[in-house]
């Protein structure tokens, strides 16, 4: 019974061994080529699995936050762009189509294809970032924050403003007198008194009730132009309306960190494609990637309506 088995380990152990020397591609560790492509597809299923309960908590507590304060959701949603974000959506779409043709392009032994779609998937990536980039920028500069900070201009127009608040409706003009030194002026002019009766202070705030002189301030730097606080003079300003902003830069920060990830990923899919290293034996790679952008695609799917769309 013993030379039966090991005869048969030594018969097993050749054929692993051949297999190996067949596939250049195939880990130690794994007896074919197929083993090891359902192996991996196994694991990435169980990554994605983790994944998906990741966003669904994040998801749960917006659905808790929208309950607790539907008109701060309703209200705040008008600050974003939906066009931009609309844009972001097609973007992604495209490129979870470029990225099914790739993997189709893999199986086929078409490189072409396969390095054509890798290099737009990963184009579609970077222009969701870039738009994504300039759709923050904007609303930083408008200082929709998620803190505190939502309720005190950050300009320094403003912060000049809370100085002179006791002044009737002053208009602030921050004038460079000595551009070498950095050094500015403070143009003060006094303009018959305004009605600010539709003005009035966030209720709820962080740091409570604005007070009269920060109300002045504000109406001043919006007389003046400027956007940071915009919101504050909208009498229509619902309590915690910062909360919003909050969870939207909590779930779709975390969605760009995951598409950050993915671009490295397909730069690396570009890269190994260009050297001609997937056929139709050895696709793995592409087709795993593959699963991963596409679960990066569909929570998009759903953060674009929840924040952009429903009012």
């Amino acid at each position: 019974m013993s030379d039966i088995t090991n005869h048969t380990d030594d018969a097993h152990a050749h054929d692993a061994h051949g297999e190996h020397a067949k596939y250049p591609f195939l880990a130690h560790h794994f007896e074919t080529p197929y083993q090891q492509f359902d192996s991996c597809k196994l694991g990435m299923w169980l990554f994605l699995a983790t994944e998906v309960l990741f966003f669904g908590a994040l998801f749960v507590m917006y659905a808790i936050m929208r309950f607790k304060d539907p008109e701060v959701f309703s209200y705040a949603s008008q600050y974003l762009d939906t066009i931009m974000g609309g844009i972001n959506t097609c973007v992604l779409i495209l490129s979870s189509l470029t990225m099914a043709i790739g993997v189709r392009a893999a199986q086929t032994n078409k490189r072409g294809l396969l390095i054509t779609c890798m290099a737009l998937t990963l184009a579609g990536a970077l222009g969701f970032l870039v738009i994504k980039y300039f759709e923050y920028e904007h609303k930083l500069h408008a200082n929709l924050k998620w803190g505190p900070g939502f309720y005190v201009p950050a300009s320094e127009e403003a912060k000049v403003a809370v100085e002179v608040a006791h002044m009737t409706n002053p208009v602030l003009e921050l004038v460079s007198a000595n551009p070498s030194e950095g050094a500015s002026k403070v143009a003060l002019v006094a303009l018959p008194p305004a009605d600010k009766s539709s003005i009035r202070a966030p209720k709820a705030g962080p740091n409570g009730v604005a007070s009269p002189a920060e109300l002045e301030a504000a109406a001043s730097t919006h007389e003046a132009g400027h956007v940071d606080t915009a919101h504050l003079l909208d009498p229509k300003l619902p309590p915690n309306t910062h909360r919003f902003f909050a969870i939207y830069y909590i779930m779709t920060g975390l969605h760009g960190i995951h598409v950050v990830i993915g671009v490295g990923l397909l730069t690396w899919l570009l890269i190994a494609s260009i050297r001609g290293r997937f056929t139709s034996e050895f696709y793995t790679p592409v087709d795993l990637v593959g699963l991963y952008w596409h679960i990066v695609d569909l929570v998009w799917i759903f953060l674009f309506p929840l924040f952009y769309l429903i009012h």
